[in-house]
């Protein structure tokens, strides 16, 4: 795991893993909030890379530490997002599986770290992985439904109850770091200081505002910073009035939960998995950074919106019915590896 989202993404994967007689290692690298989710979820793990740091030399080194503890554990198996599983799994002649949700073009290093090594490549039906297609297995789902799914996760109003009251209307902001090389790669632009000010005026009338953010807030801000325990934010998320963020990852979670969102991104138009949710399903929206006017029109059509939460709802019910239990699917899959 290299990233908070491989927790969420592998967690019950693992414990299904785990259920079913298999014995699995968790390895990560020090990022974000990672070590902490793992802790609270009681999940044990080895850092091989504590300091977080990237660098060509650290990547070496990553790979090393897998390649070592791989050898040392008698591993059959690699499975994760990093391109290391697939290297090391092809020095070793083991099986593996990279599960991926960007599109090759949009993460070209990452495609190209992996195309020679790669053994199984898994993906939404929606991603198009470019030279990795022949590699790839296809599924009718998301990686968010891999812990989002209706049969992983049900919404809990008291724990949001612990911090707000959850039949008060409120709105949840995101504001990500943008520091990730999806994008640095796609130079990608976000909500800045003073449009989060607008935002805020905007949607303060109608409810409470909450900020989650990976960047540092400035101090008219900070008081709108939500602190609560990380393996609480998707029960936060369920019941807010509307997501807004410059974080895809957190805009297709709200779909998957059926809440309200929009993207505020140069992301927009140009990655499969929210093309489909946004066109097929009607679940988000993707705006540029060249539109700020855009941004708090679509706010104020939505605000209006008579029923907005239902028939959100209606929309995430028909993209259910379409979807599979990715979890069910992961588990399957990498258990027929060996």
């Amino acid at each position: 795991m290299g990233h908070p989202a491989h927790f969420h993404l592998f967690r019950n994967t693992i414990e299904g893993l785990n259920r079913d007689g298999h014995q699995t290692y968790i390895l990560i690298r020090k990022k974000d909030i990672l070590e902490d989710l793992l802790k609270a979820a009681g999940l044990p793990y080895v850092n091989i890379l504590p300091s977080g740091k990237k660098s060509s030399f650290t990547l070496m080194l990553r790979l090393w530490r897998v390649f070592r503890f791989t050898l040392r554990h008698g591993v059959d198996v690699l499975a994760g997002s990093t391109p290391e599983v697939a290297q090391v799994a092809w020095l070793l002649r083991r099986r593996s599986a990279i599960f991926a949700e960007d599109d090759a073009a949009i993460v070209p290093q990452f495609i190209n770290a992996v195309k020679p090594f790669a053994d199984q490549y898994l993906s939404p039906v929606s991603c198009n992985n470019g030279p990795l297609e022949a590699k790839t297995t296809h599924y009718a789902g998301f990686h968010k439904l891999a812990y989002l799914h209706p049969n992983r996760f049900t919404p809990n109003p008291t724990v949001v109850d612990r911090y707000f009251p959850h039949s008060e209307p409120y709105f949840l902001l995101r504001f990500a770091q943008l520091t990730a090389y999806h994008d640095v790669s796609a130079h990608a632009g976000g909500i800045t200081n003073d449009i989060a000010k607008k935002l805020i005026a905007l949607l303060k009338p109608h409810g409470k505002v909450y900020i989650t953010s990976e960047r540092a807030l400035g101090a008219d801000l900070e008081p709108y910073r939500l602190k609560i325990n990380p393996l609480d934010i998707h029960h936060v998320m369920y019941y807010a009035s509307l997501y807004i963020g410059d974080s895809q990852s957190m805009a297709v979670e709200a779909a998957m939960l059926g809440t309200p969102s929009i993207r505020f991104n140069d992301f927009a138009g140009r990655i499969g998995v929210l093309e489909e949710l946004e066109h097929t399903y009607r679940l988000t929206t993707g705006i540029p950074t060249s539109e700020p006017d855009r941004l708090y029109d679509t706010i104020n059509q939505l605000l209006a919106t008579d029923n907005l939460r239902d028939e959100y709802q209606r929309r995430r019910q028909r993209m259910l019915d379409d979807k599979i239990d990715v979890t069910e699917f992961f588990i399957s899959f990498i258990e027929n590896l060996k």
